[in-house]
């Protein structure tokens, strides 16, 4: 559950989505801050929250009603409970349910502000599927077994008037009947909650225990598996089958999976999700990397190949054991035409030892590749690497499970909001967020030096991480560019221009669930056009700045190439980069440079655009992109009216929130453009940004003279007297008049007077004519016709 504030100049949101910062759980610290105290003796144990009788009058609470509370590192489940002293500023809470970052450590001495605090909504569940974690050996009391069957009935009485909700955690829960019973962690319930609501138990609510576990096998999974818990399921399926019941599957007359093929990009944490599924189910990994197979003399690599099968069979004798293979493309690369090369024969014997393992056998060949498609095809087909599973770049919620537990161990101020660093982090991958992590942790040391009483981290220590640490998936990329950011109220006029952007572009990335909700599909491009000078760029960096995701520009110089089939690499490589980077703004400016339209004759060069047009489209459309591109991705099956609804709402949701890239374009010749571009589920909006008027031009002068000193100038009489100016214009008037009162008055003019704005407009000329604004709104309405 995560809630998007916005920055800058806000309008109203649209109809029926809740305005930001309404009870977010995002931190607004509005209102007074509460201090953390333990709970009372009596509320041990009982998931209450007690407050003030203002501060529950403020949320709007009722006895007893679910609030949820968010804290460094995770958040609580609570039920609202007035003080007895009455006392304001206090909150004592008992953490009987709370997320998995905040297991085992104490809430108290600190102090959050009331906005940590969210109101939900309580949901009556039919069904619930919980994990035990028993102190004993699994299965000795037969939880969810055959041996005891009414344990369900024992844990059902256990979560009676408890509020849950799906990744939560409920301690606390001893009891004579169960002993050893350590804590429960909520799988999944029915219905599927919404946003801002929680779930409880009824007495004919069903409940299942899909999976017991160990303490230490829970602690791996949480230390392990932050934001990989969607793609850990197959994998520990795949993995637990031949290691738990090879039996089983020989009386099915089914052979053992041999290989499991790992993909992704570098730092997502292939080979952390293979060590924490190993440790939960107790195999013992035998790791290869490619300096320990690789030998410098001819055969010595295929001799060390099958020194490294023998020794993993013979570890597989005993117990079941896995064998891993990372950066399997550096090794076993596609095989050439000649078949001379020493990694073709390196190829063949990886080929020969993986049919030549024994159908029974309990050793499982994993293997870790960020590059498939230099992969030899023939490792690739079952019977060899039988499954195929891709970790691609984490999602916003992902994470944020990622950050709660890198900072479960830090010392972290209360007025850390990792939700919003889930949200500033888009197309970083697990490996930078450690690195962030780590710099925010050095910036408290670099400050300790001055500040020695300081020990926490502060939010301000992240702000000034994100500076420092980049994604890795943008290092050295095409397109990607820094700029100073730009804030909405900082571009003068186009008050209806802006206005569309934001719809276009914020109300996707805030207001996810209401676009689900109503069925309509985010829009994919924006073209701007309009004469030069008329702000279109900085249209796009305030969008970009209001959005904080990850903007990346491109020009017709950082695409072309004299070398065939280059420009069009290069786009393709520029929207593989703008997907991992999602939700990510695509910014083509000029674009009537890069693409030509196919009804004009061709020479050399249309050609080329040509080519990097029916690129453009193939990706705007989506048939560009890979099919296992982004984390858990599985291949699309209808299923009938109803059946998995739920579930294809959630990827519904995530996909409109996490997978999105909007193509945002300018140029001064929309007409220059192939028709096939400005159709509808392309550029779904074509937005004409005209030249300012007299009170567009007040309002940019006045932006423009904000920080510098008047003397009696009056603006409105140089915005009747700037007609033709562009915004470009505008503010090289003032600088020029800036500059003219210092060479006039030396380097300590106090102020500019209104004869040197006057004498510069002799000098200056309007970019645009009475010709040339005529042409762009008969353009205008030309374009207008056509799209409708």
């Amino acid at each position: 559950m995560v809630q998007y504030r916005s920055q800058g100049a806000a309008e109203a949101p649209p109809p029926g989505v809740r305005a930001r910062g309404q009870g977010s759980e995002r931190g607004v610290m509005a209102g007074p801050g509460l201090q953390l105290l333990p709970p009372d003796a009596g509320d041990r144990g009982s998931q209450r929250c007690r407050l003030g009788p203002r501060a529950l009058a403020a949320l709007g609470l009722r006895l007893g009603s679910p609030v949820r509370v968010c804290l460094p590192g995770g958040a609580a489940l609570c039920a609202a409970w007035p003080r007895g002293d009455r006392a304001e500023g206090f909150l004592q809470l008992d953490t009987k349910c709370v997320s998995p970052g905040l297991v085992g450590r104490p809430c108290r001495g600190l102090s959050i502000g009331l906005g940590h605090l969210q109101p939900l909504s309580c949901v009556k569940l039919r069904r619930i599927r919980v994990r035990a974690v028993l102190a004993a050996r699994p299965g000795a009391r037969g939880l969810g077994g055959e041996a005891r069957p009414g344990a369900e009935e024992l844990l059902k009485e256990l979560l009676r008037d408890v509020y849950l909700c799906p990744g939560f955690v409920v301690v606390g829960l001893e009891s004579a009947a169960l002993p050893g019973l350590s804590l429960l962690e909520v799988a999944a319930v029915e219905p599927e909650l919404e946003l801002g609501s929680a779930g409880l138990l009824g007495t004919r609510t069903r409940l299942e225990v899909v999976e017991v576990l160990r303490p230490e096998q829970f602690q791996g999974r949480g230390l392990g598996l932050g934001g990989l818990e969607q793609v850990a399921s197959p994998l520990r399926e795949m993995l637990s089958f031949p290691l738990r019941f090879p039996k089983a599957l020989g009386r099915l007359g089914l052979p053992c999976p041999r290989g499991v093929l790992l993909l992704g990009p570098p730092g997502v944490g292939k080979t952390a999700l293979l060590r924490a599924l190993a440790q939960e189910l107790g195999a013992p990994v035998l790791e290869a990397s490619p300096a320990a197979i690789q030998g410098s003399r001819p055969g010595e690599s295929e001799q060390n190949l099958r020194r490294l099968f023998e020794e993993a069979q013979a570890r597989a004798q005993a117990r079941p054991g896995l064998l891993f293979i990372d950066d399997m493309d550096s090794l076993f690369p596609r095989r050439a035409a000649a078949g001379n090369r020493p990694e073709d024969r390196l190829v063949a014997q990886l080929l020969t030892l993986m049919d030549g393992l024994d159908p029974r056998t309990q050793l499982l060949v994993v293997a870790a590749s960020s590059k498939p498609e230099a992969l030899e095809p023939a490792l690739r087909r079952p019977g060899r690497f039988d499954r195929e599973i891709t970790v691609g770049v984490p999602t916003i919620s992902q994470r944020q499970s990622i950050l709660e537990v890198l900072t479960s161990p830090m010392p972290l101020r209360a007025d850390v909001d990792l939700s919003w660093l889930a949200e500033a982090t888009s197309g970083y991958v697990g490996a930078d967020l450690t690195a962030l992590c780590r710099e925010a942790a050095l910036q408290l040391l670099r400050r300790s030096s001055k500040e020695p009483l300081d020990k926490e981290i502060t939010f301000a220590d992240f702000r000034e991480a994100l500076k420092i640490v980049q994604p890795s998936c943008l290092r050295s990329s095409i397109g990607l560019t820094d700029f100073k950011p730009v804030q909405w109220d900082q571009i003068g006029g186009l008050d209806q221009v802006k206005l569309k952007l934001r719809q276009s572009i914020e109300w996707p990335m805030m207001y996810p669930e209401a676009f689900v909700r109503m069925g309509v599909t985010p829009i994919r491009g924006i073209l701007l056009y309009g004469p030069p000078g008329c702000a279109k760029t900085t249209l796009v960096k305030a969008a970009a700045t209001s959005c904080r995701c990850s903007f990346l520009s491109v020009s017709g110089a950082d695409l072309f190439s004299p070398f065939v089939g280059d420009s069009e690499k290069a786009l393709v490589q520029v929207f593989h980069q703008a997907r991992a980077a999602a939700p990510s703004i695509l910014f083509l400016d000029e674009i009537d440079s890069m693409l030509g339209s196919r009804s004009l004759d061709g020479t050399n060069d249309r050609s080329v655009k040509e080519r990097v047009l029916s690129v453009l489209l193939n990706e705007m459309d989506g048939i560009g992109r890979p099919l296992a591109e982004g984390r858990g991705t599985k291949r699309k099956i209808f299923a009938p009216e109803g059946e998995h609804s739920e579930q294809t709402k959630k990827l519904e949701f995530q996909e409109v929130r996490n997978k999105d890239v909007i193509v945002v374009a300018a140029t001064n010749r929309p007409d220059l453009l192939d028709d096939a571009l400005l159709r509808p589920g392309r550029f779904d909006q074509i937005i004409f940004v005209p030249s300012p008027d007299e009170e567009a031009r007040l309002s940019i002068l006045r932006i423009c003279t904000s920080k510098t000193p008047l003397d009696d100038v009056s603006l409105e009489e140089l915005a009747a007297e700037t007609t033709g100016f562009t915004g470009a214009d505008i503010q090289n008037l003032c600088k020029e008049a800036a500059l003219l009162a210092l060479q006039e008055n030396g380097l300590g003019a106090a102020a500019v007077k209104q004869d040197h704005f006057l004498r510069s407009l002799q000098n200056l000329k309007p970019s645009l004519t009475g010709q040339q604004l005529d042409f762009y709104y008969n353009l205008f309405s030309t374009v207008t016709q056509k799209t409708t």
